[in-house]
């Protein structure tokens, strides 16, 4: 990609209402996956392939994407960002956040979608997309059952035919990963200030206007972390090497621990947990496959397992907690017993 064309936009101003009471105070891709907040992954995924402006188009909680990333060159990117005053839709808001763009027509804009986590070839879906001098590619990915997702047949070429709603009996197992790639020309087509469905307006607009819409087909790791086991789960696969992130540091064998969390000597952390920034863990605490976020403080002989502890919890000694969420600031006394059995799965 040459210098004009480095630029992406990503899409982080959903409210998250599945995450919580989590989502109560901050937004939902600033949560701790893999121990840094979810579009850490995103843009480090980003700017290995090139890419060094991002748009991040932002309206719930708005303030929270700033405070951590700043103009975002500690992070080797270029960070701008376009709020929404109310919510315009997935193609409203790339059309919005297109404002802060300084490409070409003939630019290509890479847009994510900011709840997926993936390991696709980004760099592959560029090189494709301008090969075949398309007005779109998707990244599509193979799933086991489909019913769940809107799905994208393609030809033998990889031309989309067509964007088919949630069915009982979906006519393929492609489906909607999540990444695209534009002609900047095609965001500009788009109605500005309304509220549009990417999804569900301007892809099948597209198509019946005849516009060379690509699917670029990548089965590696993917998953959608719109709900706590999900979040659970891109976390666990992050420390344990399931999937890489450049933005993972502080790995300890399958865990990611903040050097500023203070850790009992006997207490035991396992299973991909994530134990984040000035956490305190007391001696015999036992914590499996579990996120602990920032200022938590777990007190002695406590169990936590495949459970999410947002920020600032005080768990009182000798209490379980197994399957939960627990809300920011919440305090769970000693000997409580607390089970809600999230499944990672």
């Amino acid at each position: 990609m040459s210098d004009e064309k480095r630029e992406a936009i990503l899409l982080v101003g959903g409210r998250g209402t599945r995450l919580a009471p989590l989502t109560d105070a901050i937004a939902k891709p600033m949560l701790p996956v893999g121990g840094v907040p979810f579009i850490a992954h995103q843009i480090a995924q980003a700017q290995a392939a090139g890419i060094n402006k991002i748009v991040l188009a932002t309206s719930y909680l708005a303030q929270t994407f700033t405070d951590y990333f700043g103009d975002g060159s500690d992070f080797g990117v270029d960070l701008i960002y376009a709020v929404e005053e109310s919510a315009l839709g997935t193609g409203g808001a790339i059309r919005n956040a297109a404002e802060f763009l300084s490409g070409t027509p003939d630019s290509s804009i890479v847009i994510f979608n900011g709840d997926v986590l993936s390991g696709h070839d980004l760099p592959g879906q560029i090189a494709a997309h301008q090969s075949s001098n398309a007005d779109v590619t998707l990244y599509l990915t193979k799933v086991k059952d489909a019913r769940a997702y809107g799905c994208v047949p393609c030809d033998q070429s990889g031309r989309v035919l067509d964007f088919l709603e949630k069915m009982e009996n979906p006519t393929t197992d492609l489906i909607n990963a999540g990444c695209y790639i534009f002609k900047r020309s095609i965001i500009d087509q788009i109605p500005a200030n309304k509220v549009v469905s990417v999804e569900r307006e301007t892809f099948p607009n597209l198509l019946k206007s005849g516009a060379n819409i690509r699917g670029f087909i990548d089965n590696s790791y993917w998953l959608d972390v719109g709900t706590p086991q999900a979040l659970l789960t891109a976390s666990r696969d992050l420390a344990i090497g399931k999937i890489s992130s450049p933005a993972v540091v502080n790995k300890i064998n399958d865990c990611v621990i903040s050097p500023s969390a203070r850790i009992d000597s006997t207490a035991k952390i396992s299973g991909g947990s994530t134990i984040g920034d000035a956490v305190t863990v007391e001696a015999g605490v036992e914590i499996i496959g579990s996120i602990i976020s920032d200022g938590a403080q777990i007190s002695a002989n406590s169990q936590i397992k495949s459970s999410i502890l947002g920020r600032a919890v005080v768990v009182g000694d000798s209490a379980q907690i197994i399957g939960s969420v627990v809300a920011d600031g919440e305090k769970i006394a000693e000997m409580s017993i607390l089970r809600q059995e999230i499944s990672l799965f």
